[in-house]
């Protein structure tokens, strides 16, 4: 039978402790909790116990139950695993300093500092590509007439990297669709890390509107001002402004420097 530590009313030393944190459930042990006697988590379990739990049984602290996770497995393994791409490191560094718990705390301050240095010297990449396809459809006359019809349509890829991951969530904020009708242009998924992929496509004024949505094609707008982007121009004028705006400046253009609206590839450098 294990020990029992009598300021714990009967958790026993050694056995699972069940905590509630923020409405998330964690099971560990004493032991983990107080890998840091001196911070603040290690100090509630050292001494009596004042908090209140909850229907369960399980000691509830009021914090961020999410990031717990990350807090509890840096007790169990003494460092930092983090998801590739994790975007809460301020949060993780707030509840750090909530408990207290000192080697943590420098630990996310180091990544702060070193993120907060891959943002401010960054590259970005932009390629464009403009297919033109030719669209057959069916258009209906009447009750039993239909034509086939044709039309011309000008379908856009365009790939963005950039070391900075945070230059493409302001991209995807500014490319959205207008209307709520529209098929959303990006989706936030589609942002990964330093890769944004986009695939757009206008519509002609010959093509109806059942039929541009029944081919899956979709819009581009500027969430700014609402907008569709209908050429290649327009996209590049987005990209312009919002890289300008984050103090990134033009490095290469190609294939004509001199006609910047219609270049197929942009390189940006900030230092």
């Amino acid at each position: 039978m294990r020990d029992l530590d009598p300021d714990k009313k009967g958790v026993p030393f050694g056995g699972p402790v069940t905590l509630n944190v923020g409405g998330k459930h964690y099971s560990t042990t004493l032991e983990t909790l107080t890998r840091f006697p001196d911070s603040m988590l290690g100090a509630m379990f050292r001494g009596p116990w004042a908090a209140q739990r909850d229907a369960s049984g399980a000691f509830f602290i009021d914090r961020d139950g999410k990031v717990f996770r990350h807090v509890l497995n840096f007790l169990r393994f003494h460092r930092l695993d983090l998801p590739e791409g994790y975007r809460e490191l301020a949060l993780l560094e707030r509840e750090a300093d909530f408990y207290q718990i000192r080697p943590l705390m420098e630990e996310v301050r180091q990544r702060r500092e070193e993120e907060r240095a891959s943002a401010s010297n960054a590259i970005l990449h932009v390629d464009l590509e403009c297919q033109e396809r030719l669209l057959h459809f069916t258009l209906r006359k009447g009750s039993q007439n239909y034509d086939l019809s044709t039309c011309h349509l000008r379908a856009f890829t365009a790939n963005l990297f950039c070391t900075d991951p945070g230059f493409l969530r302001l991209m995807v904020d500014r490319l959205q669709p207008g209307t709520p009708q529209d098929t959303p242009a990006l989706h936030p998924e589609e942002a990964r890390d330093h890769h944004l992929r986009l695939e757009w496509a206008p519509r002609p004024d010959s093509l109806p509107d059942s039929e541009y949505l029944k081919q899956k094609l979709r819009p581009l707008r500027s969430a700014p001002d609402g907008h569709e982007l209908t050429c290649g121009g327009d996209f590049v004028e987005e990209v312009l402004k919002a890289a300008l705006s984050q103090g990134f400046r033009i490095d290469a253009i190609f294939p004509d420097p001199e006609d910047i609206l219609n270049s197929r590839s942009l390189r940006f450098v900030r230092h």
